[in-house]
């Protein structure tokens, strides 16, 4: 707004965490040097006073210490500091601090320095009163027309106004239709008291009817009729204003412009002293202070106003004159005079920021070098850019403050299992329906390369598994000692886990020469355990419910060398099967096929398949690789088992709708039980007892169900984090699955296992169903969307909804389905389309929050969606119906949602007709040409054939439709009829599954 800024005199920054407002500044010549130079009085909420004489040092930076004269440590807050003659007998300017429950009168007295030590300043306490009322502002004047001295008026949290005379009290008045406390000043010309009230109107109450009015011992309904003599309390006069004031200002240097100035939260009024209104200026910014200065004609009057957005606006009247930044809020200004400059503007603002600055430019004396224009010598540059970067590596090398960047870690963490289990098995379920429960024992091994102290080590692993020990503290460790650790691992729970890998976190500190207690830093490794640790070799089953085929492109090999630990005990000593009977879950068969390069994992359980697929996949890396061949590759080509993997996803998330069942009974039994126990205790403490009135029988009964559903919700809880396990397997297995089924990287695997497995627990607040399904719909708007244009819609869109447990799972599963089918259409999953995407200039408006829906999948309009020239093939050609054409208005106007529910249908339904592909081949290239054509009409304001066609007659139509027959017929050889509705067939074909879903 401002081309020029506050010219910086002198400022200073007031302590740190120190709060400022608007009567915590004010300006006078506080010590009487008589010299009419001010100095500058600022007082704070943390109750420090704070005395300047500001003078320009530009020799120094920062707050030159000369410039404070006095800063003394008050035990209360400081509300509002003033300069006055409040003392009787006394000439003589003095300080009037209001604390909350204290109004205080302080002389500023100096004596002068010897040498160099310069001049002493003390605070001297004249009086004080103590308030019995929490006070809110003061002002002061010449009340009743007494000349000589000041008398001070205070305005209570209640709507009291206290009266002071010197070092005596007055009288208190409270002010009729009090709410809040608003601004107060007093006009010597009238004699008279300016407030602002709740009811947001400017009210004037005359010192002598103060005087005369009801003595304020308590406050008084004001329809009740009076209990002491004295007359009502009402107002002179009253000018509405209908917004709160924020200060209220009564100019005093010229009597021929006699005025009242208002500011409020938008406006500035400007009223005479009768009430009648001058003029008022509506502001278009959020004003924080303002302060009437001078008057430089007749009838004038300039003044300085503050706002939010760091400026400084002049007004003379209504007319704006001058604007300058300033680097704060103000919450506060004033001006001073100073020996050096005189009318000095003094800003504060709430952090304690004080600026004294003045208006105005200072001219600049610098001027551009002239630049000789000769060729860069890329050599001599080269060689430079070299020795600075050479310098760089030095410096980096050498920085003692952190620990020095070797290529060598500090520590090298080397975890080791062990081939064969426990002797003595060291788990503590020893036996799972009759079969024993292994433990195998783990080392870790930690070297250290330097001088490592407090070294700690953590073990974390995957429930239900559990280990011996989690936690290990080592001993301090010198160059090149290494320790070992050693803890057995073993299944605790009944059914299978997830994951059977685990890890080690290894936290010391690396002391330097200039931090010796050491830098903290963290380094972890992860293990593996092995397959056997939860299943044994069996028997092969030959009838299973859910069966899994992988193929690969190499001869069948011997799933006895695969899995050497389980063929001891095999009775199939071709290697053509091989089953896993776990200990606590189901059996898990593998076939191999004797003809074909194809082997089949089958069981009774789909989660548990989860742990073999994994473990022969990896295997058969590891052989193929040690046998040398680098073509290997394997793939699966059957249906993916969704429905297999919602029963999963259903079964959790029933159980984590009983366990919020479970807890909203709870917390009723709790309060039924707390409500019976405050009962019988009245009765018992009862000096007459009464009848208890099976009250007893009651709590007992209470007791019994806040018990059993305590029970009963610890075991919900056992049985959903099995769930969750079994939930986790599902969707690893279900992973997997797709990365063969499409051939996805290992990156594209990353990003699909983070978004179907976004948490490793689940807790109370946020389960995984609300997470999968946020980070499911966020592939479907980014990087899996159907259009570019989608995508950059998706992207400009504001965030979604607060997570929360879902009604039920059937968005989550529609979501998931439509995913693997936009995977298994060809969809890349990358998190480098995002930022790689251009956003179109028509979604760029979009950007706003509410502009676009949460899910990209949602067309804003039914009618006018898009097609993208690869989808229109997956569209069924019909010829549109007489129910069509007759509904095609209402069909029309239908919501988004209808567009959503065939979009995913015809996601999830593709129908291809091979005979009529050329057909509609052609009529997408139409249909994909119109869109472009529109856009190019804003920019190049052509007219395009399409947009005309929806607003001409229909005879119109008939006539272009015969012209694009003709086109037509020279394009298609062997075509010579055309449908005359040829632009209107996809539009029609998108809306009838809307009408089939209605």
């Amino acid at each position: 707004m401002s081309l020029f800024k506050a010219r910086d005199w002198w400022s200073a920054g007031l302590g740190e965490g120190e709060e400022f407002d608007q009567g915590c500044l004010c300006v006078g010549d506080v010590d009487n040097s008589g010299t009419g130079h001010d100095k500058v009085v600022v007082g704070s909420y943390m109750g420090m006073l704070r005395i300047f004489s500001p003078h320009a040092n530009k020799s120094s930076e920062g707050v030159p210490v000369e410039a404070q004269l006095l800063e003394v440590q008050l035990h209360n807050a400081i509300i509002q500091v003033e300069v006055g003659k409040f003392v009787s007998c006394s000439e003589l300017l003095h300080l009037a601090v209001l604390h909350p429950r204290k109004l205080s009168v302080y002389s500023v007295s100096g004596t002068a320095g010897n040498v160099e030590h310069g001049d002493q300043y003390q605070l001297k306490l004249v009086y004080e009163h103590n308030l019995q009322r929490t006070a809110c502002n003061m002002t002061y004047g010449t009340f009743g027309g007494v000349t000589g001295h000041h008398s001070l008026c205070i305005q209570s949290m209640d709507g009291m106004l206290m009266f002071f005379e010197q070092d005596s009290y007055s009288f208190g008045r409270f002010l009729p239709g009090f709410l809040l406390p608003g601004p107060l000043v007093y006009n010597p010309r009238t004699d008279s008291f300016l407030t602002v009230s709740s009811a947001r109107q400017l009210e004037s109450y005359k010192y002598e009817t103060l005087a005369v009015a009801t003595e304020a011992e308590s406050r008084q309904d004001p329809d009740l009729p009076l209990k002491t003599g004295g007359k009502r309390l009402t107002p002179d006069w009253t000018f509405v204003l209908g917004e709160q004031a924020l200060d209220l200002s009564l100019p005093s240097f010229s009597h021929s412009s006699s005025s009242i100035f208002v500011l409020g939260e938008r406006n500035l009024y400007c009223l005479r002293d009768n009430g009648q209104i001058r003029f008022m200026k509506k502001l278009e910014f959020n004003p924080s202070c303002f302060l009437p200065y001078t008057s430089v004609t007749d009838g004038t009057t300039n003044l300085l106003l503050g706002n939010h957005t760091n400026m400084m606006l002049v007004y003379q009247d209504v007319t704006l004159k001058w604007a300058a930044q300033l680097p704060f809020v103000p919450v506060a200004v004033r001006v001073g005079n100073f020996p050096e400059l005189k009318g000095v503007v003094i800003s504060l603002s709430s952090g304690g920021h004080l600026l004294c600055s003045y208006m105005g430019t200072d001219p600049s004396f610098f001027s551009t070098p002239k630049v000789d224009a000769r060729e860069a010598d890329y050599e001599q540059v080269d060689a430079e850019m070299k020795k600075l970067q050479k310098f760089i590596r030095e410096a980096t090398r050498t920085q003692d403050i952190l620990p020095k960047t070797d290529a060598e870690e500090d520590l090298v963490v080397t975890a080791g299992v062990c081939s064969n289990m426990d002797s003595q098995s060291q788990a503590l379920i020893q036996d799972i329906d009759g079969m024993p429960v292994p433990s195998v024992t783990v080392q870790v091994k930690v070297k250290a390369s330097c001088v490592v102290h407090s070294s700690k080590l953590t073990v974390s692993i995957q429930p239900p598994l559990a280990i011996t020990q989690d936690q290990f503290v080592l001993e301090p460790m010198g160059v090149g000692s290494s320790t070992v650790v050693a803890f057995s691992a073993f299944l605790n729970g009944r059914y299978p886990p997830a994951d059977l890998t685990g890890d080690i976190t290894v936290s010391y500190s690396s002391p330097t020469e200039l931090n010796p207690k050491g830098v903290p830093r963290v380094l972890q490794s992860k293990f593996s355990l092995p397959l056997a640790l939860v299943c044994v070799q069996s028997s092969p089953a030959k009838t299973t419910k859910f069966k899994i085929t992988v193929d690969t492109n190499q001869p069948p090999v011997d799933l006895n060398s695969i899995f050497p630990e389980f063929s001891a005990k095999s009775e199939d000593k071709d290697g053509n099967s091989l089953a896993f009977q776990f200990l606590s879950g189901a059996k898990v068969t593998v076939l191999a096929s004797k003809t074909s390069q194809r082997y089949r994992i089958q069981s009774d359980s789909f989660e548990d398949m989860w742990l073999v697929v994994k473990e022969l996949v990896q295997r058969f890396d590891r052989n193929f690789s040690k046998l040398g061949v680098k073509d290997f590759k394997k793939s699966f080509s059957g249906p993916l088992p969704l429905q297999e993997y919602f029963l999963s996803v259903d079964h959790h998330f029933q159980l984590r709708v009983s366990a919020q069942q479970y807890q909203d009974l709870l917390s009723e039994r709790a309060v039924q039980f707390r409500a019976i126990q405050r009962r019988l205790l009245t009765r018992f403490k009862d000096k007459t007892p009464a009848p208890l009135q099976n009250l007893d029988t009651l709590l007992d009964a209470t007791y019994s169900q806040v018990m059993a559903l305590a029970e009963a919700a610890e075991e919900n809880r056992a049985l959903l984090e099995e769930a969750f396990v079994r939930l986790r397997s599902a969707t690893h297995l279900l992973v997997l699955l797709l990365s063969l089924w499409q051939g996805l990287t290992p990156d594209q695997t990353a990003i699909l296992e983070a978004t179907l497995l976004p948490l490793l627990q689940d807790t109370p607040q946020l389960g995984w169903e609300e997470s999968c399904d946020a980070a499911v719909s966020h592939l479907l708007r980014t990087c899996l969307s159907r259009s570019p244009k989608d995508q950059a819609t998706s992207l400009a869109q504001a965030g979604g909804p607060v997570l929360g447990l879902p009604k039920d799972t059937a968005r989550l599963k529609k979501h998931i389905t439509l995913l693997c089918d936009r995977i298994g259409k060809g969809g890349r999953l990358t998190l480098a389309s995002e930022a790689n995407v251009q956003v179109p200039i028509q979604v760029q408006n979009l950007a706003a929050p509410g502009g676009v829906e949460p899910i990209a999948e949602v067309a804003g309009d039914g009618e006018e969606l898009e097609l993208p020239q690869e989808m229109t093939k997956f569209i069924k050609k019909k010829q549109p119906s007489k129910k069509v054409k007759k509904e095609k208005k209402e069909v029309s106007k239908e919501t988004s949602e209808a567009s959503v529910k065939e979009e995913v249908e015809g996601a999830e339904e593709p129908v291809k007709e091979p005979k009529k592909e050329k057909k509609e081949k052609k009529e997408s290239k139409k249909e994909s040409s119109k869109e472009p054509k529109e856009e190019a009409k804003k920019e190049s304001k052509k007219d395009s054939s399409s947009s005309k066609e929806k607003k001409e007659s229909s005879k119109e139509k008939k006539e272009k439709d015969k012209d694009k027959e003709g086109k037509e017929a020279s394009k298609e050889s062997g075509d010579k009829k055309v449908s005359k509705k040829v632009s209107v067939k996809v539009k029609e074909k998108k809306k009838e599954p809307e009408a089939g879903d209605g």
